[in-house]
């Protein structure tokens, strides 16, 4: 047999292995760097190291993507994008938001501030670097949220969103205290946290200060209770009062 049906047989054999083993970037990738290889002079060693890296690589490139559709976030926003020339939030905060420490803690986030001021960007940057991690991460307004558990309940599938919630490790509620919760939603609400507790980080939106939450949690047991949940060992991070927003339209007006 000569050489080029040697190096014929080897390449589909590669396919035809990779094919089986279910390593779509060696299949796509093998006769590219064998030839790469031969003209660097690489070993066999070598060559299978950097052939098993770009599927390695080509892997948790995939799975970053799959995590960063799952979250549902409503757009992208990064971190590094955030202006932090005209707000409290300085390039240290950027940096504990984007290095996940705290949700290798479990330890809350609550992002406090008025209408315009970064938070959903602080918010949704946090989640997608976590998803750049490799961290499961989900988005939910609080709305949303509640909804979503009113319904499970009345279909007898409280317990398995109340668990699939409890899941992530990061857990994202958008918006919270822009809208008045009855009993019943601050109860379910209540759960998830309460399914999180110390096991996982959730961060959280919102733009009433702690003592205007009982306007949006009538109950005042419940409303102690869920402030308890989300502002022991927190993370707070203060995005002031100027909105972004409304100086921006401003400035284009002027």
């Amino acid at each position: 047999m000569s050489t080029t049906m040697s190096d014929t047989a080897a390449a589909a054999a590669v396919q035809a292995a990779a094919r089986s083993l279910q390593l779509p970037t060696v299949r796509a990738q093998a006769d590219e760097l064998a030839e790469a290889a031969a003209r660097d002079g690489a070993t066999h060693r070598g060559y299978l190291a950097e052939l098993l890296a770009a599927e390695v690589d080509e892997r948790a490139e995939r799975r970053r993507i799959r995590r960063t559709r799952e979250a549902r976030f409503p757009r992208q926003k990064l971190l590094e994008d955030f202006d932090t020339g005209n707000s409290p939030i300085d390039p240290a905060t950027i940096a504990t938001l984007a290095d996940g420490a705290f949700i290798d803690a479990s330890r809350p986030c609550v992002l406090l501030g008025d209408s315009g001021t970064g938070k959903t960007h602080l918010l949704i940057g946090t989640g997608m670097a976590a998803c750049q991690a490799g961290r499961s991460v989900r988005y939910v307004t609080a709305a949303g949220l509640v909804n979503e558990l009113v319904e499970a309940q009345d279909t007898h599938q409280l317990s398995k969103i109340v668990a699939r919630y409890g899941r992530y490790e990061l857990l994202l509620v958008d918006e919270l205290g822009y809208l008045h919760l009855d009993p019943r939603g601050a109860e379910l609400l209540f759960q998830v946290l309460t399914e999180r507790e110390e096991r996982a980080s959730v961060a959280v939106a919102t733009n009433a200060p702690f003592s205007e939450w009982a306007n949006t949690f009538t109950d005042a047991r419940l409303c102690a209770a869920i402030i308890d949940r989300l502002t022991f060992n927190a993370l707070i991070i203060e995005t002031g009062t100027d909105s972004y927003r409304l100086r921006t339209t401003r400035q284009k007006a002027s």
